[in-house]
């Protein structure tokens, strides 16, 4: 059964990640599609243990774009300033 908690982490990392998704470096990556299609593909899990699995593994996404956010950036910077 999925606890009231568990349904508003599942809510709220689904906003941030697809907020995420909206700058994601690769276009053709699709990757708000990709999102869609997983948070479907689980929305009847009933295991409590499976579902904070799959909530972790949402956060884990979340900080590999974040981080993958943050290297694109830092990569453009250092290239711009070091044609100077």
């Amino acid at each position: 059964m999925v606890t009231q908690a568990q349904r508003l982490r599942a809510i709220r990392l689904y906003k941030e990640l697809h907020r995420l998704g909206r700058e994601y470096p690769v276009p053709s990556y699709d990757f708000n599609g990709k999102l869609r299609r997983a948070y479907e593909r689980n929305r009847n899990l009933t295991d409590p243990v499976k579902i904070n699995s799959m909530l972790d593994l949402a956060e884990h996404v979340k900080n590999e774009t974040l981080a993958l956010y943050s290297l694109s950036k830092y990569r453009h910077l250092k290239r711009s300033y070091s044609n100077s």
